[in-house]
């Protein structure tokens, strides 16, 4: 059986990721501590029951298909969105499951149906300034999370800088940041950010961890990003010209820094909360212990 420190793990990132719009108060009604223990559990154990492990193969809507490596499982909705909320986020239209595994992460994944996506800009892209444009979009939203009580945002810079490869129509990115006020030596959150395009939209899996453990991480997530698949039909190769929807953006609007010269700064803002922090979990009291025993459990089984 492997040994995983899962306790460490998780209070890593419990303790780095970002606050995000939806988050659970502990002020709001119906949200006093045992309640939330008690959500937290019902939603593990709710996932633990449908849970897919690796190495398998799961379909993703009549989209694609991911392939599931050993050590990893696929949590698919309804469960994998109780499983979000009980963490304290929240969920839209394009949420389709969660990918666990053995190693400290999570990863969520989205099928976003925006139409075709022309990649041309990626030939020309300045880095500096998509950079640069997802700062501004972090300040402008910093506004919004000062208002609702949280810490505001800083942005690091790239852990690693948007490399678009146009052969397979597949894009990473990543950035660090940091909670205004936070210890500068405590691990801080990471979504290392990957896209596959497709013929109707994109599919979008953020790997989620801390950044001591991204390094470790990375193999994992371009692992699950080369597991990803659109069936035949809806690859990109399959887009039709004549018939089929071309999306009002283009690839550098994944990397959130240049849409608002196209969809004005609001729109920035959604992308970059669309795209960066509305995946940053935050653990819930009594989430931390119901998702340990959920990991536990989970590949406990799967090594016996």
């Amino acid at each position: 059986m492997l040994k995983v420190s899962i306790r460490r793990g998780l209070a890593v990132l419990a303790a780095a990721l970002f606050l995000v719009s939806g988050t659970i108060r502990a002020d709001q009604p119906g949200t006093d501590e045992q309640s939330r223990k008690s959500e937290a559990k019902a939603a593990w154990d709710e996932a633990e029951k449908v849970a897919v492990q690796g190495p398998a193969t799961v379909d993703l809507r009549d989209q694609a298909k991911l392939t599931l490596p050993d050590h990893t499982a696929f949590i698919p909705n309804p469960q994998a969105s109780r499983v979000m909320r009980a963490l304290g986020n929240t969920v839209d239209a394009d949420f389709i499951g969660l990918a666990v595994g053995q190693g400290n992460w999570l990863a969520t994944i989205d099928f976003i149906k925006e139409g075709y996506i022309k990649d041309d800009d990626a030939k020309n892209w300045n880095v500096d300034d998509l950079l640069d444009g997802l700062k501004k979009g972090t300040e402008a939203a910093n506004e919004d999370r000062k208002d609702r009580g949280f810490p505001a945002l800083t942005l690091d810079g790239w852990i690693e800088k948007p490399n678009y490869d146009p052969t397979r129509h597949t894009l990473v990115w990543s950035v660090g940041g940091h909670d205004e006020g936070a210890d500068p030596k405590s691990p801080q959150t990471v979504n290392y950010n990957t896209y596959l395009l497709g013929r109707d939209g994109y599919l979008s899996l953020d790997f989620i961890t801390g950044s001591d453990e991204i390094a470790a991480g990375k193999p994992t997530a371009l692992a699950l990003l080369n597991g990803l698949s659109f069936v035949p039909g809806k690859r990109y190769s399959d887009f039709n010209s004549n018939t089929d929807k071309i999306a009002a953006y283009g690839l550098a609007a994944l990397v959130g820094g240049v849409v608002a010269k196209k969809l004005g700064l609001l729109a920035l803002i959604g992308v970059f909360l669309a795209k960066f922090a509305k995946v940053g979990l935050v653990i819930a009291a009594g989430g931390l212990v119901a998702a340990r025993k959920f990991f536990g459990r989970l590949f406990r089984r799967n090594d016996a």
